[in-house]
């Protein structure tokens, strides 16, 4: 009987044991720990250490962390904690847990650690645990001097270690590796190879690799097209594709064609991007999320927004990418209230709102200059908990700026408590552009008082402080700071530095720094040219123009109106005519509305009111003649007194730009000037009905090597007006009565 009940005893734990491995190897791991617990109940003690493999799978996968436990403690007692398959999966165990700590003890005391171990627990470092990728890396070292052989799955993780910590030289030893082992034929490798070589920029070692391999999928294609692209090699990366489908050895996939959607937007290239869209369509990719935030990116920045909108309604599914998309779209394309509208349907969507939609939503209140507007979406920025995102709070500090209220960007820039380099350069840049340039050069000191780092965007909005100030002494400060911190070998810099000076009125410190630039790009000879011209030496600018011709520059729209605009100044009609012919017949240049402002104020200057009437009548179809030819017809007419002509170009600039102020102000002068009060006191009346803001011209003196502004009704209330009337003393000497008056009729109405 006693033998009849173990042999039945027996038979049930055999049973137990195959249903254990059976429910294992089909994954029905809940069935694994179900018939563990059976057996347990039965009053048997599973003693098979093939077993607790198959029981340690199954509490991994389903996380059941207090069962593993327990299961940990059954093995200690048991005795079979020296089984290396059973370190190994009570390892994998807490690994999956999440408890690495109980993993490492574990590895620690195994007495005999075999490559499962290691690829094991360097895999979940890598995996399972963030934040150990770097204890997942130094692991690996240490096992590879034990003698450690990895596997396929835990090379690619070091791979990828490697390059997210820039670690260059692990990865050529392992690359190194990879070669004596023999793994480098396996493709996983050599595509994990060719990202970390793409990361380090190293494209001529990922160019070698990629042409020596002998099986290439579509990871391998898309990794060297995508790679291309962020290089900014676009028309490189579209070679490839072409190559890639003229090879037919593997056909791309959704994140080939996003890549290749980003070379066309790289390249403006529109025509070509349709054609990719053709083929997303005709493979059926155009159903990923993906690929249509793709499509839309692409059509924007082509300036096509129709066709981003349309892809954008005709998606199937649509995430939070989607919408700010298509959103920063509309922006770029200046369509600001279509991309307002769009955001209230967002919300309708039932889509949350996150910190690159409100920076968008900023972006439209600055352009459109809706103080209100702008009001409204910090409240909501406030209210979804944006407001500690730098991003946001820096988009808030210049939003408020550009809508004229800059007193709500300080005092938001005050209460911050941590303040980071955008943040102070935004600061700055705001309180130079709202007419503050002192208060911007004196934030830019305690910034440097504090101990901040600056860049150069913030040396930029300090310089054009300093330009605005016309301060030439805190100008050669400003240039000082530049130089102690090695910034004037940079393009922009030089050419703001340059054109401070020029605003200064130092030509000759403005040539200095153009001589000592290093590199200079048409911008930089633009502004070197439209200094001269300011300053009326329209033959140095003259000259400049053929020197920059002569070092194989080619003059762009800018640098004719700088010269233009010089010719102007100077007198020199015959010249601003052959440069403009010159630069028509050897450039293929194009004129544009503004440089026919410059033509028809060349004229004007020089009394040829009827030919430059005739320039604005013969001006070529898709050109119409704006507020700034108009008005520089109507200056002329100011001077002249030909109030008949005068009128009908008032007339244009008051209509073209009802809010600006500076055509009321023209008009009001030449009436004047003609003894037409009746026409000057509706001009005026017209500014107050209107409410138009008067922006006041103003006068600059220079004394003791500082730049004093005023306007005409500042009198001898002035803090420097005995200076600034001695100076003005000096000038009538040497000019009419009547000139000096003249000067003065613009400043007020």
């Amino acid at each position: 009987m006693r033998l009849l009940n173990m042999f039945s005893t027996s038979k049930l734990y055999h049973n137990w044991k195959q249903k254990i491995k059976q429910s294992s190897l089909e994954g029905h791991w809940q069935e694994v720990l179900e018939n563990y617990i059976d057996l347990n109940k039965a009053g048997l003690h599973l003693e098979d250490p093939t077993l607790f493999p198959h029981i340690f799978k199954a509490c991994a996968n389903l996380h059941y962390l207090r069962e593993g436990i327990s299961l940990h403690a059954c093995i200690i007692r048991q005795g079979l904690e020296s089984f290396t398959s059973i370190g190994n999966s009570t390892i994998d165990f807490y690994i999956k847990c999440g408890v690495m700590s109980s993993a490492m003890r574990v590895f620690a005391y195994m007495e005999n650690k075999d490559s499962v171990s290691w690829n094991i627990f360097i895999n979940g470092c890598f995996k399972f645990n963030q934040g150990s990728s770097k204890e997942g890396l130094l692991m690996f070292v240490q096992a590879r001097a034990a003698g450690f052989e990895p596997n396929v799955s835990t090379l690619v993780l070091v791979l990828q270690a490697c390059r997210d910590f820039r670690a260059i030289c692990e990865g050529f030893s392992i690359h190194g590796f990879l070669i004596r082992s023999g793994f480098l034929s396996d493709v996983s490798v050599q595509n994990s190879l060719l990202s970390f070589y793409s990361e380090f920029e190293e494209m001529e070692i990922a160019e070698k690799l990629f042409d020596e391999m002998l099986v290439r999928d579509v990871i391998s294609w898309s990794v060297m097209i995508g790679e291309y692209v962020r290089s900014g090699d676009s028309l490189g990366a579209l070679l490839l594709f072409q190559e890639m489908l003229s090879s037919n050895e593997v056909k791309p996939d959704e994140f080939t064609v996003v890549s290749i959607l980003k070379a066309c937007t790289s390249l403006m290239d529109i025509c070509l991007g349709r054609l990719v869209h053709c083929f997303v369509i005709s493979k059926g990719f155009d159903s990923d999320t993906f690929v249509g935030n793709s499509l839309v990116d692409m059509y924007s920045k082509c300036i096509d927004s129709d066709s981003a909108l349309q892809v954008f309604n005709e998606m199937s599914r649509r995430n939070i990418v989607s919408w700010n998309s298509i959103l920063s779209g509309l922006v770029h394309n200046v369509r600001f209230i279509e991309a307002l509208a769009l955001f209230f349907l967002m919300g309708e969507a039932g889509l949350d709102a996150d910190a690159v939609t409100m920076v968008t939503l900023l972006q439209i209140c600055k352009n459109l200059r809706d103080p209100s507007q702008c009001k409204s979406i910090h409240s909501r920025v406030i209210r979804w908990g944006f407001e500690s995102n730098e991003l946001v709070r820096n988009a808030v500090i210049d939003a408020y700026a550009k809508c004229d209220l800059i007193e709500f960007a300080w005092e938001l820039f005050q209460r911050m408590e941590s303040r980071d380099t955008i943040c102070w350069s935004t600061m700055i840049s705001a309180l130079s552009h709202s007419d503050k340039p002192v208060a911007a050069i004196g934030l830019f000191q305690e910034m440097i008082l504090k101990g901040k780092k600056f860049n150069s965007v913030t040396m930029l909005s300090v310089l054009e402080a300093c330009s605005l100030t016309a301060h030439l002494r805190r100008s050669k400060w400003a240039h000082g700071v530049a130089i102690r911190h090695g910034m004037t070998s940079e393009v922009a810099i030089g050419t703001a530095l340059l054109d401070m000076y020029s605003k200064c009125g130092a030509v000759d410190s403005s040539r200095k720094v153009f001589d000592q630039m290093s590199d200079r790009n048409v911008v930089s000879w633009s502004a070197m040219i439209a200094a001269y011209g300011t300053s009326g030496r329209v033959y140095d600018a003259l000259s400049l123009l053929s020197e920059m011709e002569l070092s194989g520059l080619k003059p762009n729209a800018v640098t004719m109106i700088s010269i233009l605009s010089a010719c102007s100044h100077g007198g020199l009609i015959e010249e601003g005519h052959s440069c403009l012919q010159r630069m028509m017949h050897d450039h293929g240049f194009q004129p544009s509305m503004e440089h026919y402002s410059c033509i028809v104020d060349m004229l004007s200057r020089a009394g040829n009111l009827d030919s430059a009437m005739d320039v604005i009548k013969s001006m070529p179809a898709g050109i119409n003649a704006g507020a700034s030819v108009w008005g520089a017809l109507l200056s002329a007419c100011r001077n002249s007194g030909n109030s008949e002509l005068g009128g009908r170009a008032a007339s244009c600039v008051l209509k073209l730009e009802p809010s600006n102020s500076a055509g009321y102000v023209l008009a009001s002068s030449m009436y004047a000037a003609s003894r037409m009060w009746e026409d000057a006191a509706r001009m005026r009346k017209m500014v107050k009905n209107k409410g138009v803001k008067v922006v006041a011209g103003y006068s600059l003196v220079h004394i003791d090597d500082k730049a004093y502004k005023f306007v005409a009704e500042d009198g001898f209330y002035h803090l420097h007006s005995e200076e600034i009337h001695g100076v003005v003393e000096q000038l009538h000497c040497n000019m009419k009565i009547d000139e000096i008056q003249e000067l003065f009729i613009p400043l007020s109405l």
